[in-house]
């Protein structure tokens, strides 16, 4: 049996999200038209998370956490959403990531360890790490969501975060925000 659960309306068309059955279901676009002709055969699910101005490419979300564990966390969620993930765990590794992976949307904590490794060197946080990607072309533009133990959402959004959240993270309101931002819900 298949359903329809939401077909919001994208431009000239109407995306189409159905479920097949309980485990299978996929997108597919509707021409508003009914004398245009259908559209093959509808997405898969691995590509649910594409932006619906048109997008075929799955939606990149770079995190940048010190902590592996709160990066394969989000990582899991995310992907079980259809985003493509990729990470770092300090500033210069989100400054190679960003140019590299050329990221759709940022998620970035605040709080980082000295970076005793290399000889005690720039103390990174959050928001120097974000002035260092903003001077980034492949950045610029890139919204940024801010996590943090600490409460300073109002310096966070001051700067230009699109959103900021407080560890730990409310996965369903933060899936909400990440497609919004993204274009994808």
């Amino acid at each position: 049996m298949t359903s329809v659960e939401s077909c919001p309306l994208v431009g000239s068309t109407r995306v189409c999200i159905f479920v097949k059955d309980w485990y299978r279901w996929g997108v597919t676009r509707l021409p508003l038209n009914p004398s245009e002709k259908i559209p093959g055969p509808s997405l898969p699910a691995s590509e649910a998370a594409v932006s619906l101005s048109g997008s075929t490419r799955p939606r990149k979300v770079l995190i940048v956490d010190d902590n592996r564990i709160i990066i394969k966390a989000i990582e899991f969620k995310l992907k079980s959403k259809g985003f493509e993930v990729c990470s770092a765990t300090d500033g210069s590794a989100a400054v190679s990531a960003v140019r590299r992976e050329k990221p759709d949307l940022i998620v970035l904590d605040v709080n980082f360890p000295p970076d005793v490794g290399h000889g005690g060197g720039i103390a990174w946080d959050g928001f120097l790490i974000l002035q260092w990607l903003r001077q980034i072309d492949e950045a610029r533009q890139t919204p940024v969501i801010f996590m943090s133990t600490e409460e300073c959402q109002d310096r966070a959004l001051a700067v230009g975060a699109v959103a900021f959240f407080q560890k730990p993270v409310n996965s369903e309101s933060f899936l909400s925000v990440v497609q919004r931002v993204l274009g994808t819900e």
